[in-house]
This record gives structure tokens, C-alpha cells and sequence, in this order.
């Protein structure tokens, strides 16, 4: 039997090994919609409660697995109220892959109902990648391309199919002229700097003698590489809040948030350095980083748009954070004279005291930051904690300890309110072993 348009993209989505969409109904993704009844569920389709809360959820599945997420929408509205999440995926640097639909093509230009410039709507959200199948034949190569896009460039793609073009049969593309055969496959590149940017990072690292350590989210999967370095160097580790989860809150040298929701051991730590040490972060306010200009500096990331931002880095390397770390050890010196670090750790333990003093003032009904103080207290091995935009964020970055296990995310540079429930159902979603997703330590989500 012949199949169509939305049979073969689900086919396309399930050879991609995905396993979740998430979406909400709609009259101009019904060619899709009518797919999945004949598919079996697969992918399993989980609607949501409006669109927007489908592109957060989609989000969230990211930011957990490293996996591309996919959400899915109607004409028109839905579209547009994919953007919220979308820009989410955008600012915070993760794979996400909105499918949409749209008038059929003989109404396109006319002023019909639901009718939206697509192109122009995706055009800064979707910048990466936004294209409209208008054809059977075009819909592999595509379809291919946003996925591929998505997880290569960390960023949001859009895929936009005509209400018409979704039922109309499907034929592959030919072995002939303006037609555009594609495969499936994607392998994560892992770029190291070479040795002679190493030496000079090393260089600088040894010379400090006060170290400090800025991580972000892109140097997850880097744990044990940064507790050797920040040993090696007996610096103090700050983390961006995107980066929460990269290294435990029980380590005596890290200094926890940095930033608007701070802590004071990392305003002193960035204060009182003579050397900074950046990985995987593009954290925007830098009057939190070293007096301008005070501190020899180093960055590493792995994309090359975002590195010599907020500091005038006198090194910048770009690359994977755990495999340039592991190559840039070896060049570094231990430093002998502790004191630095004793000061640093000092700093954490008066930090812990104040925030459980502050947790434990009577307040009617409650002290909102006495619940994350016993929550955190409580935290189990392997949770994943969500946080929204708001009063929340701060007691999330200030008064909880994450262990070496727990995963924590939030809407980090936009910081839209509405995240935090669709990032848990989107996480909650299942997951099925996938060749293709990114490797953490490659994430970029800062």
C-alpha cells in the first residue's frame, strides 16, 4: 500500500531513533497527526496542553538525554506559540526540531485562514536552519538536515510541511538533475587545540598564583577532569547557573552560583584572582569576572563564535571541554603554597552557615528558603531538579547542594517564566539508547 507525506516522516523520525514528539493537535498538521494511528505510536506522540508548553517540553527532553528533542504544531498559532521555548532552545544553545504545518499550497499568498509567513517568523528562532517541503521528494534531505543541524549547532531548526503536501503520496527523491538524495548519520566532532596553544595556556595557568575556575553547562561531562586541574592549581571553582550540575556543591573549593544569584564566596573568588580559568561558559555579566584587564585569563569552548566573549582572554582555546582539558594536564604544575585555596574553602564553609541561619528564621506561614534547605538535605542519588523564573531560581541557586549525581536545569538566558513543569514531563519521557545524540561533555548548553 502507498504510503504519504506523514507516513514516511514518521519512518524518517523513528530511522533518527526518535523515540518522543511532542505536540498539540491541530486541522493543519492533520496529514501528520493521521500518520500515527497506522504507526503505532512510534514515535510516541505526547500532547501537551498548548504549544508552547510542547516546545519547553522538547527543550527539557534535551537538556536531560543530549538527545535532539522534536515538537510538533499546527498552522499559524501553533507556530507561534512554539517561539517562547524555541528562543529557550536558542539562548541556552540545545537541539530542538519544530515540525509545523501550514495552509495548503494553492491558498498560500491569499490571505487564508491561519495563514503566517513561516519563514519570516522562524527567521531569527530558527536561524540555523527553516525550510518548507514542498514536494514528496524533498522531505528526507530536509528532515535530515534540521536533525542534523539541531545537534551539530546546538541550536533550534524548523521543518514546515503544507497541510496538502503531508497527504499527498510519497516517492523518494530520483538519481537525477535538481534532486537531492540524503542519508542518515551524525558523529559529534571532538576538536582539540594543538600542543603549541596548550603551552601557552599552561603558561599562563602556571604563572597565577590565585587561581579561580569559571565552568558552565559546555563542561559537562568534564567532572573528573576539572577536580584534577583545580587541584593541580588549588583554585576555586564558580559555577554559571546553566552549569549548576557540572560539579558537586559538597566540594570544599566550589564556590557555587556566580552572577545575579550568586553567592559571596564567588564574588570574592573573582575578586581576589590573579588567574581565570574559563570552560564551557559564556556567562553574560562579566562586572561578576575580575576587574577588567586584572587577571591573565583562558577560555575554552567548543564553538568558536562564542569564545574571547566578556574577558579579555589572553588564550583562547577552541575545543571539546573534556578532551582539551585531559590534553592540557600534563603541561600543568603543581602549586605548592595552599593558602589561596585554604582561604577559598574557608570562604564555602562561612557561605554554608550563613545560608542555613538564613533558612531557619521564623517567618509566617514559612521561610520559603528553609523548604530548599531541607529539601536539599534530602536530595536522593540520580534526581533531576527543575526550577522556573522568579524568586524560585534564587533559592534554587543559592540554597541547594547538588551532589555528584543529581541534573539540574533552568530557563537560563531567557529566563522565561512557564519551564520548569514541561522540562520535567519532557524529561520524564522514555528513552531508548541513541547512537546519534550528543556526547555531554560536547554539550553546549551553557
Amino acid at each position: 500500500m502507498a504510503i504519504t507525506v506523514g507516513d514516511y516522516l514518521l519512518e524518517r523520525l523513528r530511522d533518527w531513533q526518535v523515540d518522543t514528539v511532542f505536540g498539540y493537535p491541530g486541522d493543519g498538521i492533520n496529514g501528520i497527526l493521521s500518520a500515527w494511528t497506522e504507526a503505532k505510536n512510534g514515535p510516541r506522540f505526547v500532547q501537551s496542553r498548548h504549544e508552547e508548553m510542547s516546545a519547553f517540553e522538547a527543550v527539557g527532553y534535551a537538556k536531560f538525554t543530549g538527545r535532539v528533542g522534536v515538537c510538533m504544531a499546527t498552522s499559524g498559532p501553533g507556530a507561534i506559540h512554539l517561539l517562547n521555548g524555541l528562543y529557550d532552545a536558542k539562548l541556552d544553545h540545545v537541539p530542538v526540531v519544530a515540525i509545523v504545518g501550514q495552509t495548503s499550497r494553492t491558498a498560500m499568498g491569499g490571505s487564508y485562514q491561519q495563514e503566517v509567513d513561516l519563514h519570516s517568523l522562524f527567521k531569527d528562532v530558527a536561524s540555523e536552519f527553516a525550510e518548507t517541503v514542498t514536494v514528496p521528494e524533498q522531505l528526507p534531505n530536509v528532515l535530515d538536515r534540521a536533525i542534523r543541524t539541531a545537534l551539530a549547532r546546538s541550536a533550534p531548526t524548523a521543518v514546515i510541511v503544507p497541510s496538502d503536501v503531508q497527504e499527498l503520496e510519497y516517492s523518494a527523491p530520483e538519481h537525477a538533475f535538481k534532486m537531492v538524495p540524503s542519508s542518515l548519520g551524525f558523529a559529534p566532532a571532538t576538536p582539540v587545540p594543538d600542543e603549541e596553544a596548550l603551552l601557552r595556556a599552561a603558561d599562563v595557568l602556571n604563572s597565577g598564583a590565585k587561581v579561580a575556575i569559571l565552568v558552565g553547562q559546555g563542561a559537562r561531562g568534564a567532572r573528573r577532569e576539572l577536580e584534577m586541574i583545580a587541584e593541580l592549581l588549588g583554585a576555586g571553582v564558580a559555577k554559571a547557573l546553566l552549569g549548576k550540575d557540572v560539579l558537586s556543591d559538597h566540594l570544599p573549593y566550589v564556590t557555587g552560583s556566580i552572577g545575579l544569584l550568586g553567592t559571596r564566596p564567588s564574588w570574592e573568588l573573582m575578586r581576589g584572582c590573579d588567574t581565570l580559568l574559563t570552560v564551557g561558559s559564556s556567562f553574560p555579566y562579566s562586572q561578576f569576572l575580575p576587574e577588567f584587564g586584572s587577571a591573565r585569563a583562558v577560555q575554552i569552548d567548543a564553538d568558536p563564535t562564542m569564545i574571547g566573549m566578556r574577558y579579555p582572554y589572553e588564550v583562547n582555546l577552541v575545543g571539546d571541554a573534556g578532551a582539551t582539558l585531559r590534553e592540557l594536564t600534563p603541561y600543568l604544575l603543581r602549586k605548592e603554597d595552599r593558602s589561596w585555596r585554604a582561604g577559598i574553602e574557608d570562604g564555602v564553609r562561612r557561605w554554608w552557615e550563613v545560608m542555613a541561619a538564613a533558612a531557619k528564621v521564623d517567618a509566617d506561614p514559612v521561610n520559603p528558603q528553609r523548604l530548599f534547605l531541607e529539601f536539599s538535605e534530602r536530595l536522593p542519588d540520580d534526581c533531576v531538579v527543575v526550577a522556573d523564573s522568579g524568586s524560585a531560581a534564587d533559592w534554587y541557586a543559592r540554597q541547594l547542594r547538588f551532589n555528584d549525581t543529581t541534573r539540574g536545569s533552568l530557563s537560563g538566558t531567557l529566563a522565561t517564566m512557564g519551564s520548569a513543569v514541561p522540562y520535567a514531563s519532557g524529561r520524564r519521557s522514555r528513552i531508548r539508547p541513541n547512537r546519534w545524540s550528543r556526547s555531554p561533555a560536547t554539550a553546549r548548553c551553557r
